[in-house]
């Protein structure tokens, strides 16, 4: 009888649940690592589990997915073929010669504790990590009050707490929906939903929604929300500013023409504000693919993903990735995904459970993969937001690093790409390590706030997000002139 093969899951979201749930269904024995305390993740966060208390599914969509997976991912865990590791991290991650997979565990709380310190060995390695909300800087944004759209979310799902009573929520993409409908139910008041793209985009992507029905229902259902609950919905509509003194107290908001600019004496001002959440689409979480030197390249959307081939699996033998790691595309493809890197995880290359069920998961991603090119096309990040910066803005916020400290190293230090500017202004160097200014730093540098132009900056000069730091064997290689 041959060897029971290993499985490690990163990560306990759609794509990860989905994944794990599968390879167990196949014959695997799994281990999934986590660093939240309970399966869900971002997109199924919870309510914390009291035993013989039933979660509540209250703002959630596709609840039934998930009761589904959680209670195969349950029934694992008590048949003693699921390890599920909570509040765990990895810090080190290795292939060996022989292909197998060595990781470096460690408490997401507690890191840096010996107690909490493991080493796990693997065969199969799925990466579900999931994506983070991206932000462009806006004056004002460092005032308290003002946090991702997904952190407003968050704190309603997880801890059943409004971030403010009156919330403006802005930026671009579908996602500013489902946060203005959970902020309305939890009681809170959406002041203003400002959408900078103007949604003519869609009028060249009319098959795509077409053929993933689902989120038609879905957004019918925000906009009787909107109604409802007599929420504004202001097209082509940006924060110009956001205003207080200790805490947030007022924005400035303005109509934008075609080309992103924002249109003169458009701009008008929102009193009485407590919280507002920023959401310009999402940064994929690659820090454990890039580890292992994954192939990747620049979504449609300037996110840099993982290259998996039809069955999830990336040039890495051994380790496939799923979920948002591969291109944002939302929870139903992540499901999809991470069913079908189960199959491959735990049965290997070129067998397969059942063809039409694993056609069926194909069309699904085929789909949605479909959908999500024509969302992120109609929702771009809009250009020219820089014009609106100060030159005293604060871009990185943990190094307090200015934009005009940034237009300074570009315009004199020669400082054109993501890697010089955070060597000269240490923006990105800081706690965060780039999440939340990466993307706007390298956007400076260039000169260029079109994501265009951060797509050829990440492919060309930078080969890795900003967050990932680079190995001492790489410096050493590196040519002293620098990278055209």
């Amino acid at each position: 009888m041959s060897q029971q093969i290993h499985v490690a899951v990163i990560g306990a979201g759609p794509a990860g649940l989905a994944a794990a749930a599968n390879a167990l269904a196949y014959g695997a024995r799994v281990t999934c690592i986590d660093a939240n305390d309970q399966p869900g993740g971002q997109y199924w966060r919870h309510r914390y589990e009291q035993p013989g208390v039933k979660s509540d599914s209250t703002g959630h969509h596709d609840w039934s997915t998930y009761l589904s997976l959680r209670k195969a991912f349950d029934a694992g865990i008590s048949t003693g073929t699921l390890s599920y590791q909570p509040n765990t991290q990895v810090w080190m991650a290795q292939q060996e010669a022989d292909e197998t997979i060595t990781l470096q565990l460690t408490k997401a709380t507690e890191a840096g504790h010996e107690s909490g310190m493991s080493t796990l060995a693997v065969d199969r390695l799925v990466v579900a990590t999931g994506a983070y909300d991206r932000q462009i800087p806006i004056p004002g944004w460092d005032l308290p009050g003002v946090m991702t759209a997904g952190a407003v979310q968050a704190l309603i799902k997880g801890q059943g707490v409004l971030a403010g009573e009156r919330i403006v929520l802005a930026g671009t993409g579908p996602f500013l929906l489902p946060v203005a409908s959970n902020v309305a139910h939890a009681g809170g008041k959406v002041l203003g939903i400002c959408e900078s793209a103007d949604l003519t985009g869609w009028l060249k992507h009319l098959k795509e929604p077409l053929a993933v029905p689902a989120k038609g229902v879905e957004g019918a259902g925000y906009v009787w929300d909107l109604l409802r609950h007599r929420i504004p919905y202001k097209r082509s509509t940006v924060i110009t500013a956001i205003h207080g003194t200790d805490k947030v107290e007022a924005v400035s908001i303005a109509r934008t023409d075609k080309s992103g600019a924002v249109i003169a004496d458009s701009e008008e001002r929102i009193e009485n504000v407590d919280c507002v959440g920023l959401g310009f689409g999402f940064t994929t979480q690659l820090e454990l693919l890039t580890a292992f030197g994954v192939d990747t390249h620049v979504d449609v959307d300037g996110s840099l993903v993982a290259d998996v081939d039809q069955f999830q699996a990336t040039s890495r033998a051994n380790i496939l990735a799923a979920g948002e790691v591969t291109g944002i595309g939302g929870a139903a493809l992540a499901v999809a995904e991470g069913t079908v890197a189960g199959y491959r995880a735990a049965l290997g290359q070129g067998q397969y459970p059942d063809r039409a069920l694993v056609n069926r998961e194909l069309k699904t991603i085929k789909r949605h993969r479909a959908f999500a090119r024509a969302m992120h096309q109609a929702h771009p990040v809009p250009e020219y937001w820089s014009a609106n910066l100060e030159e005293d803005t604060v871009v990185c916020r943990c190094e307090e690093v200015t934009a005009g400290q940034i237009h300074d190293a570009r315009d004199h230090l020669q400082a054109t790409d993501a890697r010089s500017i955070k060597s000269t202004t240490r923006a990105g160097m800081g706690w965060c390590q780039g999440r939340v200014c990466g993307y706007a730093a390298s956007c400076l540098a260039t000169n260029d706030d079109t994501e265009e132009r951060f797509a050829q900056v990440v492919a060309s000069t930078y080969k890795r997000p900003i967050s990932i730091p680079v190995p001492l064997g790489e410096i050493a290689d590196l040519d002293e002139s620098p990278k055209e």
